[in-house]
């Protein structure tokens, strides 16, 4: 499947719809279609009120600034090209989205450095050359609360085998072309939910 062409997307949904992003001609740079991300944020739900959301390869921050659109309490970007980064940044003032941090960084090193239990969604999107999708799971699962989940994009199906030992589990998969997005689910073995929470959901 190919990718929208550089230079723009717009968020789908929330309080910034139909807002553009702008998306430099960079290698790798891959915002994720629109139809996906309406699929995405459907399985989710519409509002994520509340809910603390990494970014892990930001890229156009299509996925970042969507979270955040729909009402998402603190959303970090990870974007290691610094020029990326600074138009993150851009972005981010111009729709004054507070709850956006920019962190112009490693997304490996910055996850792994992380404390556990951090979020209720990690976004993980790395470029599909760099074959990094392993390693980023690997570390972005523990950051994930307990029933919390890990968006995965990537060039193949993960199967219930490879994610157990992660103790994620597969929630939905989406094939668009070459593309295979997944939402995992972090296991929620030993967890007790807040008071105000019954359900043990993240929402």
């Amino acid at each position: 499947m190919r990718h929208p062409p550089a230079g723009e997307v717009r968020i789908i949904g929330g309080q910034w719809k139909r807002s553009k992003l702008p998306v430099p001609d960079r290698p790798g740079l891959r915002p994720t279609p629109d139809r996906v991300r309406e699929t995405l944020f459907n399985w989710l739900g519409q509002d994520l009120a509340g809910w603390r959301c990494l970014d892990a390869f930001a890229g156009s921050g299509a996925l970042g600034f969507e979270a955040a659109s729909r009402g998402a309490a603190e959303v970090v970007l990870l974007e290691r090209d610094r020029e990326l980064a600074a138009r993150l940044e851009q972005s981010r003032q111009r729709l004054k989205a507070e709850p956006v941090r920019i962190e112009a960084t490693d997304a490996l090193g910055w996850m792994r450095r992380c404390p556990p239990q951090r979020f209720e969604i990690v976004f993980v999107d790395p470029p599909f050359e760099a074959q990094l999708f392993d390693a980023a799971l690997a570390a972005a699962a523990p950051l994930v609360v307990p029933d919390g989940f890990v968006y995965l994009e990537a060039d193949r199906e993960f199967s219930a085998d490879a994610l157990a030992p992660l103790g994620l589990r597969a929630h939905r998969h989406l094939r668009a072309g070459s593309v295979h997005a997944h939402l995992l689910r972090r296991q929620a073995e030993g967890y007790t939910a807040p008071a105000d929470q019954p359900d043990g959901s993240p929402r």
